[in-house]
């Protein structure tokens, strides 16, 4: 409950504030008269406060209240203030001339440079010292002695003045100016601060400025321009920081005002995803889910992707005790309102499954359980089948089997012209959920994509532990390339890819341009304050057991067409035959039962016919690096 002295120390700020609005509101209407009046003729002595002017009071501060002005802070006075000010000042005006005329009889008698004037020095009155408030609290929170570190911000538009402004407010840092390549801004002022020169000017107007630390005010810039300033910023030998993108601000990931390191995601090509929210939440909003593989890069992500767009209840399916303990308590922690079903044990289980889906009942199911390690699979071919599509295979039929509108298939790059295990077990499992297609009920979706950021077994912790521990940095081969995306990314297009809502499909995300690991490793030890070659060394280990160069999106016997969203494209799957895959699943399962790691070999290869395996020793052939379809169009 409130204290009295609590309810007292609210309500004096905001009776301040009433009580000087209404003293400008006499100020500006006695002012005007009496100024108007005593040009005419020597003014007679006029009441302080007649019942005119009571009225008038009465009816300014209403207006001043139903327009919402006593809502703002004058701490943070600012445009819309200003705007809100002026609305209530011509709405009083309105109401106050009736109101004479009816109540006076005298509306006719008030001057006309009165009724001019009146708005506009009202506005004055108001605005200006709320104004100077906020100006004086923001010079007292400035640090002008030696502990404020001087700040030089790159990129004078909206997100610098912004940043200035929570810089001030903080009070720990001292900006210093901006540099910007616009030429219209060389020599103007942004917050009382100069634009000092060019971006690639910073080697030598950081030292004149005494700057402590570098900003990149500029979260739009695509990834080949916070390259170019990025190693800018790294000639100086100052340190420097990025203010967070708008998508990272809106999922949570930073905070408003938030300075952070620059991350190899903001150097890697990735231009921000743009989902149809609406159509996702439409799709999602107050269903049921179930995700296999929960405790996953991909399914933990998934999960909190589903939390946050409107599902009503999520089904957690891990093997993992541990990463479903923690994947289930983020989702308690964030999403308090959802409700969230753990189940621990193998997906490929059909009890787990069956007792899953008559638990929760879901509507659609995320299969994103799989073993993704290309080296790891390649001795460890049974594993590989028996959880890439037997278990696929299995909780298939046990969400047909429930009535589960629609089953989502998370496949991968490396499904198409497969040269490794791993690419031909996640196509063996795309064949077969296309095998189920033509029964009635579920509806199967399939959505490939290449490397995720930062996910479990990836290259960037890998590497990224090897610059900790002072290198060597090792890559496979100087030339090889990969696709990659961030976790997020990937997970807002699966979900858009099932809110398009074909009845069967395979789709593949738009994910940029290829990435040279080489250079990838290369920036990494630089974001670190290394220098490649001197500080931490790369040295090349040749390609592992199942790696080839280079990455393909599109299989040449499959038609591309575009999707509602530009960076889906939807697949015309190939034709398999159903008796076929079914007949090859059954022995593959009895080959799984007896360890029969040849007859399993045998089995992939005829099963998939293009799977052209690697052998060691051989020097892959690079295939060819094919861009998004959709991307090029849209350049012509």
């Amino acid at each position: 409950m409130i204290s009295l002295n609590d309810r007292i120390r609210n309500i004096l700020p905001r009776a301040a504030v009433v009580a000087h609005d209404l003293f400008m509101v006499w100020a500006a209407w006695m002012g005007l008269n009496h100024f108007r009046q005593s040009a005419l003729e020597p003014a007679a002595a006029a009441p302080l406060l007649s019942p005119e002017m009571l009225l008038i009071l009465i009816v300014q501060g209403l207006i001043f209240w139903q327009v919402g002005l006593y809502r703002g802070v004058w701490r943070f006075a600012s445009i819309p203030d200003l705007v809100n000010i002026v609305k209530a000042s011509l709405f009083g005006l309105l109401a106050i001339l009736p109101l004479l005329f009816f109540v006076f009889d005298r509306a006719g008698q008030v001057p006309r440079t009165v009724m001019l004037a009146y708005p506009v020095v009202l506005s004055a009155l108001l605005g200006m010292p709320r104004l100077l408030y906020r100006a004086w609290k923001d010079h007292g929170n400035e640090r002008t002695d030696k502990a404020a570190l001087r700040v030089l911000i790159l990129g004078a538009g909206q997100a610098g003045e912004a940043l200035v402004r929570d810089l001030r407010r903080v009070g720990a840092y001292q900006p210093v100016g901006f540099l910007d390549d616009a030429v219209k801004l060389r020599g103007s002022y942004v917050q009382g601060l100069p634009v000092l020169g060019r971006i690639e000017d910073v080697g030598q107007i950081a030292p004149e400025t005494a700057a402590k630390l570098l900003v990149i005010a500029m979260p739009s810039l695509d990834a080949t321009a916070m390259r170019r300033v990025v190693a800018a910023c790294e000639r100086t030998g100052l340190p420097f920081r990025t203010v967070p993108r708008l998508n990272d601000l809106l999922e949570g990931r930073s905070l408003p005002g938030e300075l952070k390191e620059v991350a190899i995601e903001d150097l890697l090509g990735r231009k921000p995803v743009t989902p149809d929210w609406k159509a996702i939440r439409g799709w999602l909003g107050g269903r049921s889910v179930l995700v296999t593989g929960a405790g996953g890069s991909i399914g933990a992500e998934l999960c909190r992707q589903c939390a946050r767009h409107g599902a009503r209840q999520i089904t957690l399916i891990e093997v993992d005790e541990l990463a479903l303990a923690t994947t289930q308590g983020e989702l308690r922690r964030d999403f308090p309102q959802i409700d969230c079903l753990p189940v621990l044990g193998d997906c490929g289980d059909p009890a787990v499954i069956r007792h899953a889906l008559s638990l929760s009942q879901p509507e659609a199911v995320f299969h994103a359980a799989a073993y993704k390690q290309v080296p790891v699979l390649e001795s460890q071919l049974r594993e590989a089948v028996r959880n890439n599509v037997l278990a696929t295979a299995t909780v298939a039929r046990a969400a047909q089997a429930a009535g589960v509108g629609t089953f989502v298939l998370i496949s991968t790059d490396k499904a198409v012209d497969p040269v490794n295990v791993l690419g031909a077990t996640k196509r063996l499992a795309e064949m077969a959920c296309q095998a189920m297609t033509g029964l009635e009920g579920t509806r199967f979706v399939t959505v490939r994509f290449g490397n995720v950021l930062d996910s479990a077994g990836s290259v960037v912790p890998l590497f990224r532990a090897q610059i900790r521990k002072g290198g060597p940095v090792t890559v496979t081969d100087p030339e090889v390339t990969r696709y990659f995306m961030t976790i997020p990314e990937a997970c807002q297009l699966i979900l858009q890819a099932v809110a398009i809502g074909s009845l069967q499909a395979v789709y593949t995300l738009d994910m940029g341009e290829p990435v040279s690991i080489r250079l990838l490793a290369e920036q990494m030890i630089t974001l670190a304050g290394k220098q490649p070659g001197r500080d931490i060394a790369i040295v090349y280990t040749g390609l592992r057991p199942g790696e080839k160069l280079h990455e393909t999106l599109f299989h040449a016997d499959e038609r591309y067409r575009p999707t509602a969203h530009p960076k889906i494209l939807q697949a015309e799957a190939r034709g398999v035959s159903d008796e076929r895959i079914e007949s090859a699943i059954a022995r593959m399962r009895e080959a799984v039962a007896s360890y029969d790691v040849d007859a399993l070999g045998q089995l992939l290869r005829e099963s998939v016919p293009e799977f052209a395996p690697l052998v060691m020793g051989e020097s892959p052939a690079a295939a060819t690096v094919v861009p998004f379809p959709a991307r090029n169009a849209r350049r012509t």
